[in-house]
């Protein structure tokens, strides 16, 4: 039998409680990868867990705010003490803010999309920019979204964050780019069930768009060590 693509690999996925990130890391878990499950909601990390066991894989679970940038340093330095590297990331957490014209944007809603949606992901790659260099095949994974290039109106907060995020992940891919063994890309899985679209389009029927566990294999093929795709947007639709 092949050996599984993720096998032996160390994987954290962020926003891993439902959606997109829960369905990246129970296929990862199916794939043979270690799977660190990272949300705010401990119930919710636990209901991924026990699917994940349920089907022969292990997880661990880290119940951590984003928003809380002392707590990713520390986490970074409890992933070196015990495992000693971080083979796979996955920046997956966002949330929305709501749709509303760029100048009525709430303060504190602006400040929590950025946040999230950017600030995280910088503070994520501060803190385990060391540990994937001490993986032999490291692959760092963000997720965008089209309307950071299509800047539709209402989108302001979202899509502002979302570019910021895909320049914040290109660069770091050029400043990385010489080491090889690392690579960082970024997927835009498309229009997908999620909470956050039924957030945004509350009338629509979900039913017409695909669920999260249909768009997994652009992550795997893109955490796997023969990878050899960086510095791009790859689209999963």
């Amino acid at each position: 039998m092949a050996e599984k693509p993720l096998a032996g690999r160390l994987a954290l996925v962020t926003g891993a409680s439902r959606g997109i990130g829960a369905a990246v890391a129970k296929r990862f878990s199916a794939e043979g990868a270690h799977v660190i499950l990272l949300a705010r909601t401990q119930g919710a990390l636990e209901e991924v867990d026990d699917e994940i066991r349920k089907d022969g894989g292990e997880a661990t679970l880290v119940t951590l705010d984003l928003r809380n940038a002392d707590a990713i340093d520390q986490m970074g330095l409890s992933l070196y003490q015990r495992f000693g590297r971080l083979d796979i990331l996955v920046g997956n957490a966002a949330v929305l803010g709501g749709l509303s014209p760029v100048g009525h944007f709430a303060i504190k809603d602006w400040a929590e999309v950025m946040a999230v949606n950017v600030t995280a992901n910088w503070r994520l790659i501060r803190s385990f920019d060391a540990l994937m260099r001490q993986s032999d095949a490291g692959r760092a994974i963000f997720v965008t979204s089209r309307v950071a290039r299509e800047t539709p109106p209402y989108w302001g907060a979202y899509a502002a964050s979302k570019a910021a995020l895909e320049t914040m992940a290109k660069t770091w891919a050029a400043e990385v780019a010489s080491i090889g063994t690392l690579k960082v890309n970024l997927v835009d899985p498309g229009i997908v069930r999620t909470r956050m679209r039924a957030q945004a389009f509350p009338g629509e029927d979900p039913l017409r768009y695909p669920a999260p566990e249909a768009i997994t294999q652009v992550f795997v093929d893109l955490a796997a060590a023969t990878c050899a795709r960086h510095g791009e947007i790859v689209e999963a639709y």
